[in-house]
């Protein structure tokens, strides 16, 4: 048997307590720096908030400054004035809200080379009168109104007459032309607010449409809306974030028409009033498609488009877009959106910022810059790139497509 010495058993004994203190030690290191790795990682892939997330591009490219548009503007589509009585996204009165008065706008369109604008929004009846007086009669050429539907008689069984006849009266205080919003076809009603929806196409707009013909007054359309509006919001959905933030935008419902039936009933309209002169707003509501918009110009010889507030979509396609321009130069209107203190929607708020963005687009062959004065993307999480337009396109672009719609002469 072999004898262990009381010193043996003494430094054998302080070794394994030493080395149990060690080993508890270490292991209780162990599990802190285990933990603290694990709250590391869980610190780099904790859900950041999508609304905070801005990244800043690391890509270096050139930056061109256009402060001013090389040639003389008409901005087509602008946003002046308001119904001042909406129900149901219909309006029903004549009174309007004034978003900005002429001299609050001459500024920027001094420093921008903005020759006029167009109010699509003048309303109807005493409402106009007074918009025309304020801007088109005080400011000749500086400024042209539009009327819009009496959408408040819609359900008179004599709509049919009354409204032809309230556009001959709107053109006699002095309207450029007619405006549709996107209330036709998704808000109004049979009981104007209430009911069954009104088709695009609906027969007792007709005396209206002829109308507009013989008084040679375009109509400028906004029917249906991006084609993700009419999508789920889920994480499928590229305008995540703008329909999260305007729920009430979203017109995927069953109880809405979908895109295509409503473009259908409005190209149905353009087939059957060949003579009236339509400008189908935001590059047709179908910019995410230039091929079908395409093949709508090329059946409609009455139609004619504007690019308003659709940078987003134009500009991360620029060589499809390039050769639209180039094809239909004849046919493409300027126009913004803009609306005077518009700071909820950044993509068409009237000022510097904005026309800048359109005029580099045009202008310039630049690369991955943002298509609005936002920090974040209003209209999906993306950049955009110019189309580089020769002076001869520029020049129809900016003004002369516009001034011959509008009889507008130097």
């Amino acid at each position: 048997m072999t004898q262990i010495s009381r010193r043996s058993v003494l430094a054998t004994t302080g070794l394994g307590m030493l080395l149990e203190g060690f080993l508890k030690g270490w292991g209780r290191e162990s599990a802190r720096d285990a933990q603290a790795a694990k709250t590391q990682d869980e610190g780099d892939t904790k859900s950041l908030a999508l609304a905070k997330y801005q990244p800043v591009s690391m890509v270096r490219l050139k930056e061109t400054h256009v402060p001013r548009a090389k040639y003389p503007v008409i901005d087509f589509h602008t946003h002046l004035t308001d119904s001042a009585k909406a129900v149901n996204g219909v309006s029903l009165g004549s009174e309007r809200v004034i978003a900005a008065p002429p001299n609050e706008l001459f500024p920027v369109m001094e420093r921008r080379n903005i020759l006029a604008l167009v109010n699509l929004t003048g309303g109807f009846g005493t409402g106009l009168q007074d918009t025309v007086a304020r801007y088109d009669k005080s400011f000749p050429k500086r400024f042209y109104t539009f009327t819009e539907p009496s959408y408040h008689l819609f359900q008179d069984s004599k709509y049919p007459e009354l409204q032809a006849n309230a556009i001959i009266e709107a053109h006699q205080e002095g309207a450029s032309g007619l405006k549709i919003l996107k209330t036709l076809g998704l808000y109004l009603r049979e009981q104007t607010t209430q009911g069954k929806l009104v088709n695009v196409d609906d027969p007792r707009f007709d005396p209206m449409w002829e109308t507009c013909a013989h008084l040679q007054m375009p109509v400028a359309i906004h029917v249906s809306d991006p084609l993700a509006f009419f999508k789920p919001t889920d994480r499928f959905n590229e305008r995540y974030e703008e329909l999260s933030n305007h729920p009430d935008w979203s017109f995927a419902s069953p109880e809405f028409p979908s895109n295509e039936q409503i473009l259908e009933a409005r190209n149905r309209v353009f087939a059957r009033h060949p003579k009236t002169t339509f400008v189908a707003l935001h590059v047709g509501n179908l910019a995410e498609d230039l091929q079908n918009v395409s093949e709508s110009l090329d059946r409609f010889p009455n139609m004619n488009i504007d690019i308003a507030a659709r940078l987003n979509e134009l500009g991360r396609q620029p060589r499809a877009a390039r050769k639209f321009f180039d094809k239909y130069q004849d046919r493409i209107l300027f126009g913004t959106d803009a609306t005077p203190h518009g700071d909820e929607y950044p993509q068409q708020v009237f000022n510097d910022s904005l026309y800048e963005i359109y005029f580099r687009f045009l202008e310039t062959d630049d690369e991955y810059f943002d298509y609005a004065p936002a920090p974040i993307p209003p209209q999906g999480r993306w950049k955009i790139s110019g189309i580089d337009l020769p002076d001869a396109i520029l020049r129809k672009v900016y003004n002369q497509n516009a001034a011959r719609l509008l009889s507008h002469t130097d």
